[in-house]
């Protein structure tokens, strides 16, 4: 357990000093829920209904911004090398990194989420799901990020692959999570969305770790 918390305050300290933490995810959080209604119109009524499903486009696309990183900086200084050679199995090592990633960024974006969808006018009753909805959607998006990552290592264009891989991922949560919102708001039962989430969101914690450990042992042998 102390070396979990090691790692865990490492991670922690590199996501602020070196990505500013969840400030440039929150400031390009902020750009696209604004630059979006731009183009969709600005009728309060048309505003209203699609303001879930652009807050959660919105998360999916922050959640991208630092993921490249997530792996790469430790290979290209050879820490990677030492923390596959460290006490913690390299599977539990991936988890630490993308918990450290949810706590850094997801977690706050899912905090601002509300503040976002208020601004959309989206109606009040779906805040506090939001909230929930962001939480288990962030943490899907940061194993699911570093799974791609992972995939990722060592190669060119790292950032684009990540995107590429990643992207189709995101695709389940989004509707999902976005779903459940709209029902929500229409009156109708939700709870299935929610649960779908949930259950993604846990394997995505479950199983990522185990294909992100083996990716990062093929990339250092």
């Amino acid at each position: 357990m102390r070396g979990f918390g090691v790692l865990l305050r490492r991670e922690l300290a590199l996501a602020w000093g070196q990505g500013g933490g969840p400030l440039l995810a929150l400031a390009f959080y902020a750009c696209v829920v604004t630059l979006l209604p731009l183009a969709a119109g600005r009728a309060p009524e048309r505003l209203a209904l699609i303001a879930p499903g652009i807050a959660w486009l919105a998360l999916a696309l922050a959640a991208l911004l630092s993921l490249e990183r997530l792996f790469e900086r430790d290979f290209e200084d050879g820490a990677l090398d030492l923390l596959a050679l460290g006490p913690l199995p390299l599977e539990l090592t991936a988890f630490v990194k993308c918990l450290a990633q949810w706590l850094a960024t997801g977690a706050p974006l899912a905090l601002a989420a509300p503040i976002a969808a208020l601004a959309l006018g989206a109606p009040s009753r779906i805040l506090p799901l939001l909230v929930l909805c962001g939480l288990a959607g962030g943490l899907a998006f940061a194993f699911l990020g570093g799974l791609g990552a992972a995939l990722a290592l060592g190669s060119r264009r790292g950032g684009l692959l990540v995107a590429v891989i990643v992207l189709p991922l995101f695709v389940p949560p989004v509707i999902f999570g976005a779903g459940a919102l709209d029902a929500l708001a229409a009156g109708l039962p939700w709870t299935g969305g929610l649960w779908l989430l949930l259950a993604y969101a846990a394997a995505a914690v479950a199983l990522c770790p185990l294909v992100m450990a083996a990716a990062c042992r093929n990339a250092l042998d």
